[in-house]
Order: structure tokens, then sequence, then C-alpha cells
């Protein structure tokens, strides 16, 4: 599971999100839920959504909870990655600046 963010950089709100899953029905629309419930948030709100609300949202069953899981996972990883690459980006302007 994939999640993909476009973050608006004047207010810090994600402002779109999109997936790519491979796997069953639950796994497809836990992904879906995610990238719903995402927008228009704060990156620190969406840390907040957990696996059993996206499970509870959707009524799975026990033996698909992973599911949930794993959209969890996805939200957590994407704004990880969003910080990193910020942060990476945030150096080499500091970088570039001791150099002049």
């Amino acid at each position: 599971m994939k999640l993909q963010i476009r973050v608006d950089e004047s207010s810090g709100k994600i402002v779109d999100a999109c997936f790519k899953t491979f796997g069953c029905g639950s796994a497809i629309a836990s992904s879906s839920v995610a990238t719903e419930w995402v927008k228009g948030k704060q990156m620190d709100e969406v840390l907040t959504i957990k696996n059993t609300e996206i499970a509870k949202h959707l009524s799975l069953p026990p033996v698909k909870l992973h599911c949930s899981m794993l959209a969890e996972d996805a939200i957590k990883a994407a704004v990880k990655n969003y910080e990193a690459k910020k942060a990476k980006l945030g150096q080499k302007g500091e970088d570039k600046a001791a150099e002049a």
C-alpha cells in the first residue's frame, strides 16, 4: 500500500491524496477511506487516525483488520516521507547560504 500526499506549503494542510494498493477489497477500501480522511487536515492531525477507526467505519471483520493497519501505516509513512524531503530541501538551502 502506497499513499501519496500533496501539502499546501502556506497552510500546512494536505490538499490531495492518492493511493496504490494491490490486494483484496478490504485493503482497497481502507486505502480509499484513508485518502478521504487526510484531505484538508494538518499533518499532526492525520497522525491521530487509527486503524480501529478505519476498521469500524468499514465494518471490517476481525480477519481483515490487517488491511486497516496497512492504511494507518501508509499515512504515517507518507507524513514521514514528506517531512524528510522537506528537511532535505531546507538543508540544501542552508548549504547554499553558507557558500555565499
